[in-house]
């Protein structure tokens, strides 16, 4: 078994799909940092998950996060590959899928009266803050669209992406009885 260090990265560039090496400071990089951070995030809301006495519905919430996490390298491969790629998990039907998910997970939670500060319980949390990462993936992925031909329909999914997660932070929250804090505005008076 070889070294897990190549030393080939120490000058500040990378591989990329078809042996192209490139700047660690590339949009495609920043990009791809910014969805395998999501990921990890991803990876922390599934682990607080307690497999045991868990109900079908948790246990189904934490495969499609699984099959999220997957499709997340499915979008990091597409943005690395020299030629263009549609991953599977951009088409329309996912996107309706995911649609169908956010109004389930919405329709479970409280009613949005205020600014829902994240946090919650520790799934939630870590929902929330995967959830803001994809959103800054999504501005990378606004910028590497203005100089390198990506699909649209990656953005879709990704903006959608960050609404489920929105939607299932406060879902989990609710279904585990974990309250949110709401953001409470002082009047210039208590400034």
């Amino acid at each position: 078994m070889g070294h897990l260090y190549t030393k080939t990265g120490d000058t500040g560039t990378t591989g990329i799909l078809g042996g192209e090496r490139v700047s660690k400071a590339d949009y495609r990089i920043d990009a791809l940092g910014a969805l395998d951070e999501a990921n990890a995030a991803l990876g922390w809301a599934i682990s607080t998950l307690n497999d045991q006495n868990a109900s079908s519905l948790i246990i189904n919430f934490k495969e499609e996060l699984i099959r999220i996490q997957h499709e997340l390298f499915e979008l990091g491969a597409a943005l690395a590959s020299p030629f263009p790629i549609k991953p599977l998990c951009t088409r329309a039907e996912r996107i309706n899928e995911l649609e169908t998910l956010i109004d389930q997970y919405h329709g479970n939670a409280p009613s949005i009266q205020a600014f829902i500060l994240p946090g919650g319980g520790a799934t939630g949390a870590a929902l929330h803050l995967a959830r803001t990462i994809i959103r800054r993936a999504e501005r990378r992925l606004v910028i590497l669209q203005s100089v390198f031909s990506i699909e649209t329909s990656i953005l879709t999914f990704v903006n959608r992406l960050s609404d489920l997660l929105f939607a299932s932070a406060r879902w989990i929250n609710a279904y585990q009885d974990v309250p949110e804090h709401v953001w409470q505005t002082k009047s210039s008076t208590d400034v």
